[in-house]
């Protein structure tokens, strides 16, 4: 069926909303919640459309759910699905993490959501092992690429740079697939990784909106890497060279990003409601995600040109199945700390199976986990 663009828009932004108020578990949640929806149920790409996005989130800097919200509004609707995706995507967010920090400057603690977190960590990680099994079964075409996927999952656990993993892994599958093929080179769209060159020197400095915002705008142009690296980033800004922070402050900020839904960069929401406001808030979150957007812009369009090139074809076949290596990566250590008793282990079972035999909608196993959770806190 045909649907006119004031329709596409329509279902963009319905799509993302509800993932800005849902979806739990951090970047690799997001991305399997959103593989769930625009492939398996609506049908907007394939897998390897999808992969392809994924992949190309990947090579550049800023939060990769949000990224990949970004372009699946494109395919979807264009140009305007671009913007209507990711405002719809980080806005609830942003209310939720601002709600939270009035809040925490009124009372002086964060709220605790421990026992909501309980029930639907491990319906998380379930729904990211589902969707790493069907990219999974696209992105590995041979050993080559279950042997550099594997490798760099090992390599992530021994805390190898990401960035790093990431590019080598496309060389490598780029080079053995081309190998006969050296001799020249087909001519494509070179994808080089951006850096921090440009990086603003801060000082010690009263508080300013302009400082606030350029500070963030630098954090969402050059950070690779997980929530991790961003606590990093944020630390080095505003504890150590502005001086704006405290170690504690700094602390709740990260922990309140990571336990609400939506992407974990609304850290920077609450950092610019405790320094400035609501006037901060808003400066802090335009900063950080304005880089993504205009990323994501540029590298979209570019994307069925690296497809069509032999040799970065297979570049990207190499980035994709090394992403999915951190994925899985990733997902070990987020089950680690998810699925610490029984009870835990079960929920994640329980949403496996609801899945997989009945391909029950992610949103409903989330709120299903966080159901359990709530129980569960009431008559223990």
């Amino acid at each position: 069926m045909n649907l006119s663009t004031s329709q596409r828009l329509t279902e963009v932004a319905m799509l993302f909303l509800k993932q800005g108020f849902t979806a739990f578990g951090g970047p690799a949640a997001h991305i399997a919640i959103m593989h769930d929806e625009t492939v398996n149920r609506r049908q907007w790409l394939n897998d390897q459309d999808f992969l392809d996005l994924l992949g190309a989130t990947n090579l550049i800097p800023g939060p990769n759910s949000t990224q990949m919200a970004i372009h699946l509004g494109y395919v979807r609707a264009g140009w305007p699905g671009l913007v209507v995706a990711g405002i719809c995507f980080v806005m609830p967010a942003m209310l939720i993490v601002l709600s939270l920090a009035c809040l925490y400057v009124r009372y002086g603690a964060m709220p605790q959501v421990e026992w909501l977190l309980y029930g639907v960590k491990p319906a998380v990680i379930s729904i990211i092992a589902q969707a790493l099994w069907n990219l999974g079964q696209k992105a590995v075409k041979g050993p080559l690429t279950a042997i550099v996927g594997i490798t760099v999952l090992a390599l992530y656990l021994v805390d190898v740079n990401i960035v790093a993993l990431l590019f080598t892994g496309g060389l490598i599958v780029m080079l053995m697939v081309n190998f006969q093929r050296f001799r020249r080179p087909s001519l494509g769209v070179s994808l080089v990784p951006l850096t921090g060159a440009g990086a603003l020197t801060q000082i010690v400095l009263p508080f300013s909106l302009p400082v606030l915002f350029l500070t963030f705008l630098k954090i969402g142009a050059v950070l690779y890497g997980s929530g991790y690296v961003l606590l990093a980033f944020l630390r080095a800004d505003f504890v150590v060279d502005l001086g704006w922070l405290t170690d504690k402050q700094l602390i709740d900020a990260v922990a309140i990003g990571q336990v609400t839904p939506g992407p974990v960069f609304t850290t920077a929401t609450f950092i610019g409601f405790i320094l400035g406001g609501i006037p901060g808030a808003l400066v802090a979150t335009l900063g950080i995600f304005l880089p993504s957007f205009i990323l994501v812009a540029i590298s979209n369009p570019l994307i069925s040109r690296v497809r069509n090139s032999l040799w970065l074809s297979s570049f990207l076949d190499g980035v994709n199945v090394a992403s999915l290596g951190l994925t899985a990566a990733v997902t070990s250590q987020l089950g680690r700390a998810s699925l610490v008793d029984p009870i835990c282990i079960l929920i994640a079972l329980v949403s496996i199976f609801l899945l997989i035999r009945f391909k029950v909608n992610s949103t409903w196993v989330i709120a299903g986990g966080a159901i359990v959770g709530i129980l569960i806190s009431i008559f223990k």
